[in-house]
């Protein structure tokens, strides 16, 4: 063989460490296959629960990883009873071990009661106790637990078997909680840990003492496989190595979605499924049902393709003509990902509906059908729901953009439906009242229709708050958005798919057809065959996805710019989407027994496929049929020139000769306004835009906000480190009497002087956040001397004296980008953020205090700050 035909060569290193991986995965299994086979009684050791098959394996499992020393991943697909195999295996631990204890279980706050609830129902002899509530909650429980020890008798320490809590409360009491010798610890949900370089990972893994562990969680792979290593370190740090190890030996695995040779696949994954099959057990509802080791009703999934609606047409087609110039760069690989992003984010918006974006909803703002008529998923949810509602089914409705959830919750009021909503400003008190409430009906049957207080539909944003919820209440789960990762959508299903379901169950993806939408669903499909081929069954080639981010861009081609003169009168549009709505149901009618599973996709031209996938539907789109969709593009932009197209808050396009002119305006201004500033020895405190971390979720909003009592201008009681604190203001230059104003002024005479300055130099405008240094000498409240103190004034609200009402509300857009800023500027000085609850009061409207909580959540997420929100004491 030619040196040139020879196979690349593989590093030594990177081969010994495959084969140490193989050596010690062969000797966990052949050690295991000398235990015996006989499956345990779990009823010895105080399990009243009557498992199922595959869930008595698994607790053997459990018992053998225990008994060779191996830490392990338990990570059956979701609704499989992945908790009571848990609670099993510890009451073994406890009562046939004789393990004393403790054990410590770390889960979202979501799923603590169920969590509870299983402990207290199937392990009614494991004590546990639910460590979550506020600091001073917290600190009686620690109090209580001092008292008992030093009251007990010796050999008999803590007053429960297993300690169960949340990951923020783990980091927040870490100093308490890290001291206490856990015999065994749980980390439910754990792709938590799938980054390596979070505080969560490396305080768990550096500060506890928990050299025994489990990880549970439905999704061990969901987009590469460094979070795959994230996971198999965590369990056994001395196995698994470094990263880059691990990548350098099955980074072929990973990577076929950005391009790289993948010819030695098979190979590949066959080592790393060996590998893997040591350390996890991995088990789906297909598979055991086709083996008969699990009965669960059939699931039918159903793609709708629904179309826009004109005025969606022409939100979508403004645009895509005003990103033009970006859509050609980004055609070229000349930008980057986040441009790409925005883009898509507006396309989505629009697909959705058209009240997303300000100022697109007629005023008065009144319900009404323009509600409804506006979008045309919005259209075809009505028929659905009305459908649905009149055969008595109950309905999840998954929404990725909570935003997108108020527009819903508009309808439900619309259509007097009974509903409860969960996302992420939702108590978590309310969260389990809402999930009791929905799932209250079960008990008594669906034809129960006399008690009218149980919700028929259950909206719930894809991630937040929802993982592990156990809601087969529903039999009929609806997708209004894709999550743009298609485990989080694959998880969601499995909340009413599970154990314990005894219906049909239907699962309806609402997508907008020949758009953004489409080309999202086509790289989902795509994207699932990495978990397919690392943990599925089937071994499976692998498709070539070189130029991810290009061929997203490529695909937006799918729509056509002539369609916003195509005026189709909304009396077809209505046939059509009836039509949409009969078919879906009839397939529900139609449910064939001896089939579990099918997926079909159905569209507005009467056309029905069955078991659809990415492989027959998405044709790769190349860059000459792109570059010819752009001319065509721009060719409808010239031909419209009369039509009146909305532009969504941006300036109509201006001729280059113009525009040149308005720009060196602009410079000059900007020139004589420095000028001005710089004679008069004014230093603007005016905070920049942010830059957004490129490898986080910029519309999660998963992140803490800690509540407190107490004076945010004092923030040394709660915290010890930097802090920032932040107060609204109005646009006038008027600095205001009383609550915060009196506070701040007291804190220090800079802030008040500062904001006057700014006003003085007509450098106060709405978004506007000034970042205020407070001196040592200055702080007369702050005891932490040391600790740097500064005053974020967030410019929120504008003041007109001509008004009835001068000063304006808060404007919520302004306020986000003031979060934005402080945020950044906390993570950039590793300082906390306190302020008081804005947006707030009782007896008022509480709307805008949960779209400020949201705020708070997803910039503590994106920019890893504290944040603390606080509320007076009041007097009993």
């Amino acid at each position: 063989m030619s040196k040139e035909s020879s196979p690349p060569k593989v590093p030594s290193t990177t081969m010994e460490y495959e084969r140490r991986l193989e050596a010690a995965a062969e000797i966990i299994l052949e050690k295991e296959a000398k235990f015996s086979n006989t499956p345990p009684d779990c009823s010895e050791f105080g399990v009243t629960a009557t498992l199922k098959p595959h869930q008595v394996e698994g607790v053997s499992w459990l018992i053998q990883k225990y008994l060779l020393g191996v830490n392990v991943v338990l990570g059956d697909e979701m609704g499989l009873g992945k908790t009571l195999q848990a609670i099993s295996f510890l009451s073994y631990l406890k009562f046939r071990q004789g393990l004393p204890g403790p054990f410590l279980v770390l889960c979202p706050l979501s799923v603590t009661d169920g969590w509870v609830s299983e402990i207290n129902r199937f392990t009614p002899n494991l004590e546990v106790l639910r460590y979550v509530g506020d600091k001073y909650c917290r600190l009686d429980m620690r109090k209580s637990m001092y008292d008992h020890v030093k009251k007990s008798s010796k050999g008999h320490f803590l007053p429960f078997d297993v300690l169960l809590t949340t990951y923020d409360i783990a980091l927040v009491d870490q100093d308490f909680l890290s001291q206490i010798p856990w015999q065994y610890a749980i980390i439910d949900e754990a792709q938590r840990l799938k980054n390596p370089n979070s505080v969560l990972y490396n305080v768990l893994l550096e500060q506890f003492l928990i050299p025994r562990r489990l990880l549970i969680t439905g999704t061990p792979i969901q987009n590469n496989l460094t979070e795959l290593w994230a996971l198999m370190h965590f369990c056994m740090p001395l196995v698994f190595g470094t990263l880059d190890q691990f990548l350098s030996a099955f980074k072929e695995t990973g990577d076929g979605l950005s391009g790289l040779d993948v010819s030695n696949d098979k190979e590949t994954y066959k080592s790393l499924k060996f590998i893997l099959g040591a350390f996890m057990l991995r088990r789906t509802k297909s598979l055991l049902i086709e083996s008969g080791n699990l009965v669960l009703p059939p699931l039918t999934e159903l793609t709708v393709m629904v179309p826009l609606v004109s005025l969606q047409k022409k939100i979508y087609t403004s645009i895509l003509r005003k990103e033009l110039p970006g859509l050609l760069e980004l055609s070229s690989g000349g930008s980057n990902h986040t441009s790409l992003q925005n883009i898509v984010i507006q396309l989505r918006k629009a697909c959705s509906h058209p009240y997303l974006f300000p100022g697109i909803e007629p005023e008065p703002f009144e319900e009404g059908e323009h509600l409804v008529q506006a979008s045309g998923k919005l259209l075809v949810l009505d028929q659905l729901l009305k459908r649905l509602h009149d055969s008595g089914h109950r309905v999840l409705l998954f929404s990725q953009m909570t935003s997108t959830l108020d527009i819903l919750q508009d309808f439900m009021e619309l259509r007097r439906y009974s509903y409860e909503r969960l996302d992420g400003s939702v108590r978590a008190e309310e969260r389990f009242a809402a999930i009791k409430n929905f799932s209250a009906k079960t008990e008594r049957g669906l034809d129960s229709e006399v008690d009218g207080s149980n919700a028929f539909v259950f909206m719930i944003s894809t991630r937040a708050g929802g993982v592990g919820l156990n809601l087969v209440a529903a039999d009929t789960v609806i997708f209004y958005e894709q999550d743009w990762n298609p485990q989080v959508d694959k998880q969601a299903l499995q909340r009413a798919h599970r154990i314990g379901q005894i219906s049909h169950v239907l699962s309806i993806n609402l997508v907008t057809e020949h758009s953004v939408e489409e080309v999202i669903l086509r790289r989902a499909e795509r994207k699932l065959q990495l978990s397919h081929n690392v943990v599925g069954d089937n071994m499976e080639e692998k498709e070539e996805d070189g130029g991810d981010l290009r061929s997203l861009v490529f695909g937006l081609q799918r729509f056509d710019p002539e369609e916003i003169h195509n005026e189709e009168s909304d009396n077809l549009k209505m046939v059509e989407i009836s039509s949409l709505a009969e078919k879906v149901v009839a397939i529900r009618q139609n449910v064939e027994p001896d089939k579990e599973e099918r997926r079909f996709e159905i569209n507005s031209s009467d056309t029905l496929l069955g078991n659809t996938s990415s492989a027959s539907l998405d044709s790769e789109l190349d860059e000459a049929s792109y570059l010819s969709w752009v001319e065509k593009l721009k060719e409808a932009a010239r031909s419209s020139k009369d039509e009146k197209i909305i532009e969504l808050g941006n300036r109509k396009n201006l001729s280059e000769e113009r525009n040149l002119r308005i720009e060196a305006a602009r410079k000059k201004a900007e020139e004589k306004k420095l000028a001005t500033w710089g004679a008069h020895g004014y230093q603007s405190l005016s905070v920049e835009e942010p830059i957004l971390p490129d490898d986080v979720d910029s519309s999660s909003d998963a992140g803490s906000v800690n509540f407190v009592f107490g004076d945010c201008t004092n923030p040394s009681t709660v915290s010890h480190e930097p802090a920032i604190i932040f107060s609204c203001v109005d646009d006038s230059g008027n600095w205001g009497r009383g609550g915060m104003f009196d506070a701040l002024s007291k804190l220090s005479n800079t802030v008040p002087t500062a904001y006057h300055r700014a006003s003085e130099f007509k450098d106060l405008h709405l978004g506007d956040l000034h970042l205020i240094k407070i001196d040592d000498n200055d702080d007369q409240q702050n005891t932490q001397a040391s600790k740097p103190l500064w005053v974020a004034v967030a410019v929120t609200q504008s003041y007109n004296s001509r008004r009835k009402v001068p000063r304006s509300s808060i404007s919520i857009p302004d306020l986000e980008s003031c979060l934005a800023k402080a945020s950044f500027s906390a993570s950039q000085k590793s300082a906390s953020l306190h302020m008081p609850r804005i947006g707030y009061q009782d007896g008022s409207d509480r709307s805008q205090w949960y779209t400020v909580e949201r705020l708070l959540r997803k910039y503590s997420s994106i920019f890893t700050v504290k944040i603390f929100v606080y509320y007076y004491r009041r007097s009993p």
